[in-house]
């Protein structure tokens, strides 16, 4: 039967291998979207199976497969190997009648191949990284559709590819991006922190206050992208842990916050609106609800409702009781109760707020 052939190397194959690399798809696991070629790419052709065949170094391995077990062979046993070497489209009618597949152990034994064709998959710059085949267990030939139909589902796998590739390298820069701002919104609530500790003016400090509020929850927002998978949806749960471990810090020991909230996702836009309402509120609480020190707690909670989600502030502080006490809206409280409502129309909600003797009360249904 003669020795076993490995075919020769690409013409670039230096250039082939690093572009194979760079798509970052060998051993990845296996998808739907490719699953479903396979199984098309066996059904039209009528061959029991198919491949999506990558051809690396030392290996050709399957990102889908259809009748063949093994998820990668050697170069010895790779018919692939030698279709990229060729110009356009590869069949071989009989592959004990070709010298470059006569001896593979694929054909020459068990499962006896004895027919092979194959579409290229062709990255953008130009190089194969391996093929879209059928294979047979006897010698046959394709129609013209049914090769018309395997180059255009290669050349489709081949752009899938390289569209998820790109997505995760939009997702690379979206994360380093998010994670820089987070580390810039830092440094400048830092430098808010220690000039507010300066000042005495009872008109700036409320606006520091405010500010260093906003960067608090802004930073937490994007912290929560940089962690999130998508970049595009936020943790709630987690993102809310952290607006709040942040007005904890700013209220120190006497009052309380303390947080419930279920795992789920939404829009960082959404998020950002949750982030500001739950900021306004506290701050809001915390100066007349807890005044001169006093002890407390701020409850914040988001729970599921019928229609949506509701996200529920209360405090127990001195609400309607201490009225008498609260001085003239200012202009940066003012402030506050418009991005609140503003958020809520964010939400898709409306902003409802109650002052009783038991303390203040805010909802969103959203």
């Amino acid at each position: 039967m003669g020795l076993e052939l490995i075919a020769d190397p690409h013409s670039d194959q230096a250039g082939r291998l690093a572009t194979l690399q760079s798509l970052d798809i060998l051993d990845t696991e296996a998808e739907a979207e490719f699953d479903e070629v396979v199984a098309l790419a066996s059904r039209i052709c009528e061959t029991p199976i198919s491949l999506i065949s990558l051809v690396a170094e030392d290996r050709q391995w399957f990102k889908a497969r259809v009748g063949m077990a093994d998820p990668e062979t050697g170069l010895d046993k790779s018919i692939c190997a030698h279709a990229i070497l060729e110009d356009g489209f590869f069949e071989v009618e009989d592959t004990r009648n070709d010298p470059r597949t006569v001896s593979n152990p694929l054909v020459a034994g068990e499962p006896n191949l004895r027919f092979y064709a194959g579409a290229p998959l062709v990255a953008e710059d130009g190089l194969p990284m391996g093929m879209l085949c059928v294979l047979d267990d006897k010698p046959r030939k394709l129609t013209e559709l049914q090769r018309d139909t395997l180059r255009v589902l290669a050349r489709q796998v081949m752009r899938q590819i390289e569209l998820k590739q790109a997505l995760k390298q939009q997702e690379t820069l979206r994360a380093e991006m998010d994670h820089r701002v987070k580390n810039s919104l830092q440094t400048i609530a830092s430098f808010v922190r220690l000039y507010a500790r300066g000042v005495s003016d009872p008109a700036a400090k409320p606006a520091l206050e405010a500010i260093q509020r906003r960067i608090d929850a802004t930073g937490a927002l994007h912290e929560e992208l940089q962690n999130s998978v998508t970049g595009s949806v936020v943790n709630i749960q987690t993102f809310l842990s952290r607006v709040c471990s942040h007005l904890q810090a700013a209220a120190g020991g006497q009052v309380v916050i303390v947080q419930s909230c279920e795992a789920f996702h939404l829009s960082h836009d959404q998020a950002s609106a949750i982030g500001m309402i739950v900021s306004e509120f506290a701050a809001n609480s915390l100066k007349h609800g807890f005044p001169e020190g006093a002890a407390g707690e701020i409850a914040i909670a988001i729970e599921k409702t019928v229609d949506g989600h509701q996200l529920i502030c209360r405090d127990n502080g001195l609400g309607s009781n201490g009225a008498a006490l609260v001085a003239p809206p200012s202009r940066i409280g003012g402030l506050g109760q418009s991005l609140m409502q503003a958020a809520a129309a964010q939400l898709g909600g409306e902003l409802e707020t109650t002052l009783s003797a038991g303390g203040s009360y805010l909802k969103v249904a959203f």
